[in-house]
């Protein structure tokens, strides 16, 4: 057993993990200049797409697979759709729901910012080519609620969509969005889904020329695992520049130069929306493990076993730490616990309420036409990443995007487009 095992990889002590980060970096940095001239030149191989996956390495994956691949479970994405057709989703994606405007059953994606956040969570990792995602064994449930301009104006309606995915089977719920602005219709979705044994991750948030510093909501609230970004490299874990932190920061991933995949083929992104799925993987991986384990220990799990950053024990910018798939999966001495630990001890806990049936998600019909994907011209790019983050095409310097006005709130979701076009789609078996 690898706990009998001291050369076993998911022993590896954290000081080791950490000493080694600066060979990881060095290793993928490398990795990451070589293999995209290969793109390049072959765009017909996605193989350097799997091995460009820095964050990937940097969390242990294949060590934490040793353990759980997130089997059996359903994670719920609150998104801009999700592309089923995608060759590193295919039979990954379940029926949804579309409650933007009701024309699709959210296996669709006209942004490509639900289908990077899908595809980091559960990617296939039945061959070697391609985005993988750090719980491969998972099914995605897609819940639409970003318009094609990759933003919600009414939270009530994101409120609904939550509601929807507790009762149609999800396990966790992944929302890469937020606002500014706390929606009482939404704080009474989540505490639905808290009630019936869910747990629900969002993103903090990222920094605007003109926008609060407060973390976005519904990442604030109470009992959510709110998830901020850190940046690439470094023997030590440092947070990323553009990521939103305080009080309610819970724990901390990968968030910049992240590979993901898009409609059409593949992109690199960064934003907290990107580092909200790494850990909603990695609850999916120990609900997979432990079946019967409640959300409240699977919250515990996450941030008992996360590797600690920063001032010691818990702060407001890297909340308890960094997460860890492989401890969450095997350290043996996470106390349990009879309540959500990140709620307030004011709260109450009203357990009478029965988890929801594990059922498969269903929606509307799926429409004739496909929405158009995001293409590598300047102007798809920018339209397809949030007005609420930083977009940086891979041809050219970073240019902010100015902020729509504040009654808006935004899925966020910037992107830095590769500067030739990598339609990478392949036939899988």
């Amino acid at each position: 057993m690898a706990a009998d095992n001291p050369d076993h990889p998911a022993m590896a002590s954290r000081g080791s993990h950490r000493f080694s980060r600066a060979l990881l970096a060095l290793g993928a940095s490398l990795a990451s200049t070589a293999l995209a001239v290969a793109g390049f030149a072959s765009p017909a191989h996605a193989d350097w797409v799997r091995n460009d996956q820095w964050q990937f390495t940097t969390l242990r994956a294949t060590a934490a697979w040793q353990e759980s691949t997130g089997t059996g479970v359903t994670v719920a994405v609150l998104d801009s759709g999700v592309d089923a057709n995608h060759p590193d989703l295919r039979g990954q994606v379940l029926p949804g729901a579309d409650f933007v405007d009701g024309t699709t059953d959210g296996r669709k994606d006209p942004v490509g910012h639900g289908t990077t956040v899908a595809a980091l969570i559960a990617g296939r990792s039945d061959d070697n080519s391609g985005v993988e995602g750090v719980a491969p064994g998972a099914k995605i449930l897609p819940v639409r609620v970003l318009d094609s301009q990759n933003k919600y104006r009414d939270a009530a309606n994101v409120a609904k969509a939550l509601h929807w995915a507790v009762d149609h089977g999800a396990d966790v719920v992944n929302m890469s969005l937020g606002g500014g602005v706390r929606s009482p219709a939404l704080a009474d979705a989540i505490d639905y889904a808290y009630r019936r044994g869910v747990v629900v991750v969002a993103c903090t948030g990222n920094e605007l020329p003109d926008g609060t510093n407060d973390v976005w909501y519904p990442a604030r609230e109470p009992g959510v695992v709110a998830v901020a970004g850190l940046a690439e490299g470094g023997d030590t874990p440092t947070l990323w520049s553009g990521t939103l932190t305080g009080p309610a920061t819970v724990l901390v991933a990968p968030a910049v130069n992240v590979l993901g995949a898009k409609p059409g083929g593949y992109w690199r992104v960064e934003g907290t929306s990107f580092a909200a799925p790494l850990v909603s993987a990695t609850a999916a991986l120990i609900r997979s493990r432990w079946p019967r384990l409640s959300a409240d220990n699977v919250i515990n799990r996450l941030i008992t076993t996360a590797d600690d950053l920063g001032e010691p024990g818990r702060d407001d910018l890297y909340g308890y730490g960094e997460v860890d798939p492989v401890a969450a999966l095997t350290d043996p001495d996470v106390p349990t616990v009879t309540r959500n630990p990140l709620l307030p001890p004011s709260v109450a806990v009203d357990s009478a309420l029965e988890p929801a049936t594990n059922a498969q998600g269903a929606g509307g019909p799926v429409p004739d036409q496909s929405p158009s994907p995001a293409t590598p011209s300047a102007t798809p790019a920018v339209a397809a990443a949030a007005p609420d983050e930083r977009a940086a095409l891979a041809s050219s310097a970073g240019a902010d995007i100015p902020p729509l006005p504040p009654w808006w709130a935004f899925g966020t979701s910037s992107a830095a487009v590769l500067a030739v076009t990598l339609l990478l789609y392949r036939r899988r078996a």
